[in-house]
């Protein structure tokens, strides 16, 4: 059964909407395979980076730039040790790709939010680097689908909040929908939205939360097409 025309969907970007975390983690297996760490196994070295990279998306909030500082220090921990700079431009060349990418987007996303668009209003709600995140979106050639754009650093239930407030939202016909339990299902659930929950198999480790099975009010599809069916 389709619900009832005229709601707003508000979409999450990141690995909702286009491919983004399965780029790191393939310059991490790079990185892993690059430092040859004489003791550690490629799993406590991704644990230590892991690490490093929730104490720096604290400080220096998310995104490449963050991403490569996290490499430089998860070296410098490794080794004892600044890295030459050969090491430093190496590690750099490993990170390259998340520089020169293009935007993949997600299979059916072009197609299921023109016809999303034609019933409800769409606004996109990422968090992020700001120019980072609006020159994918404009390399996505999503725009002209969504009627507002809004980055933020964090998304937690005080950022939905303002959100809704913004955008003068009804929460029980407006809904979340994402790949992240933290930053996309629990805190728009908190704000008294209503959410979608896409998973991705390459959602970032530091996004995993548990989701409550019986909270009536979390749709679980199984691919971005699937929204169809519903909305």
């Amino acid at each position: 059964m389709r619900r009832s025309d005229g709601q707003t969907l508000i979409f999450d970007a990141d690995d909702t909407l286009w491919e983004n975390n399965v780029l790191f983690e393939n310059v991490i297996e790079s990185f892993i395979e690059w430092l040859a760490h004489p003791t550690l196994d490629r799993a406590q070295v991704r644990t230590i980076l892991d690490d490093i990279e929730a104490a720096n998306a604290v400080t220096h909030g998310y995104g490449s730039a963050m991403f490569l500082r996290s490499l430089h220090d998860c070296f410098e921990r490794l080794r004892e040790r600044p890295g030459s700079p050969q090491e430093r431009q190496e590690i750099e060349e490993l990170a390259r790709a998340l520089l020169d990418r293009k935007v993949e987007l997600i299979p059916g996303v072009t197609e299921t939010l023109a016809e999303l668009q034609s019933r409800h209003r769409l606004l996109l709600f990422t968090k992020g680097h700001s120019e980072e995140q609006r020159h994918k979106f404009e390399l996505s050639g999503l725009e002209r689908l969504f009627a507002g754009v809004h980055i933020v650093e964090e998304k937690k239930t005080a950022d939905y909040l303002r959100l809704i407030a913004d955008n003068e939202l009804d929460p029980g016909v407006t809904w979340m929908i994402g790949n992240s339990p933290k930053s996309d299902i629990i805190p728009a659930r908190q704000a008294g939205m209503n959410a979608v929950f896409i998973p991705n198999d390459n959602t970032w480790v530091l996004e995993h939360e548990i989701l409550d099975p019986a909270d009536e009010k979390v749709l679980t599809l199984a691919c971005f097409p699937d929204l169809l069916g519903h909305f």
